[in-house]
Parts: C-alpha cells; structure tokens; sequence
C-alpha cells in the first residue's frame, strides 16, 4: 500500500461551506476548518529575472499583515465572470504586466504548488517569464498601489535582510530565490 492512500477518518467526511465572500469560501470538513478561493478562482505567480539578472519583484500592502509585503508578482486567473475560463498563462503575462510594467516573450509553466496546506485549499501555478521587456511603470490596477522592486539576484540575501529590519513582510514565495543558498 501506499502512503498517498493513507487517508485521515474524517476524509471523507462531507463538506460543509461555513461562509462565502465574492473571492473567499471557509469550509469545514469533520473537524478541519480551511479557507480556499470562491468560484473555483486560481492564481498564478510568476518569476521575472531580466537579462541583467536582476529579479523583479513587487511591494504591496497586504491587509491581513497590517504592513506592506515583497513578493513575487502574482494574480487572480478567471477572477471575472468575463474571463471565467481564462488560461493561467494568459492571466500570468497580463499581471506581470499590470504589476511591474514588464512583458514576457514567453511564460514557462513551472507546476502547481500549495504555499499553506493545512490551512488553505489555494493552489498556485508558478511561471517562469522570458524575454522580458519593460514597457510601463507597472504599479498594478485601481488602488493596488504596487512599488515594483528590480534587485540583483546576487543581492537577494542582503535586500531580504534589509527589507526585514525595515518592517516589511515576506511573502513564502521568495524561498525561491534563495533555493540551495539556505542549505549551505
């Protein structure tokens, strides 16, 4: 047998939905409370490393944080009625875009991963973005209020350190960027 059908005995419980906004859903499932996206919404994350070698990242306030928060760009896929069946890759290239004022010749699906499994059901497709070139500002759409951040790869380890000492957080996602640095 194995280990992936080893299954909790509330597993198949059924699966009560406690409460839903228009982006949020929380659930419950036996004695499990998890929160997850309304209306099968998904998003995509994407890493954006120009010919430079420079990372581009974005700064944004994050409500549930209470401070301003790095991360990699991301955003909704299929979060319109309009564009409901939206491609991932479609929605990663026109959030690079909106975010940092960078396009991508070219998004590489990198997979999907789950950043807080024992807590949220989101899933997020990773891309990589290539070929980029800047053709805006960025700083996103309506009241996001983006800062976007270009910063040598070379210099993630001090900038994050930086950043840290000033206040700001860190979104999960940048364990990306510092990979085998960590191991070492």
């Amino acid at each position: 047998m194995s280990d992936t059908n080893i299954l909790p005995a509330d597993a198949d419980a059924p699966e009560e939905v406690m409460w839903q906004g228009r982006f949020i859903t929380a659930r419950k499932r036996g004695r499990w409370e998890y929160v997850g996206r309304a209306r099968g919404i998904r998003a995509a994350v994407i890493l954006a490393v120009d010919a430079e070698d420079h990372v581009i990242l974005v700064d944004q306030y994050r409500v549930p944080l209470g401070k301003r928060c790095i991360e990699l760009p991301a955003g909704l896929v299929g979060d319109n009625d309009d564009i409901a069946d939206e491609d991932a890759s479609v929605a990663a290239a026109r959030e690079l875009e909106e975010e940092t004022g960078y396009h991508a010749g070219r998004m590489e699906n990198l997979g999907e991963f789950h950043s807080s499994p024992g807590m949220v059901s989101e899933s997020f497709t990773l891309f990589r973005a290539h070929d980029l070139v800047k053709v805006g500002e960025g700083g996103g759409v309506d009241s996001e209020d983006i800062v976007v951040r270009r910063v040598p790869l070379a210099d993630i380890e001090r900038s994050i350190a930086h950043w840290r000492a000033e206040g700001y957080a860190m979104d999960v996602k940048l364990l990306i960027l510092l990979g085998a640095r960590l191991l070492g």
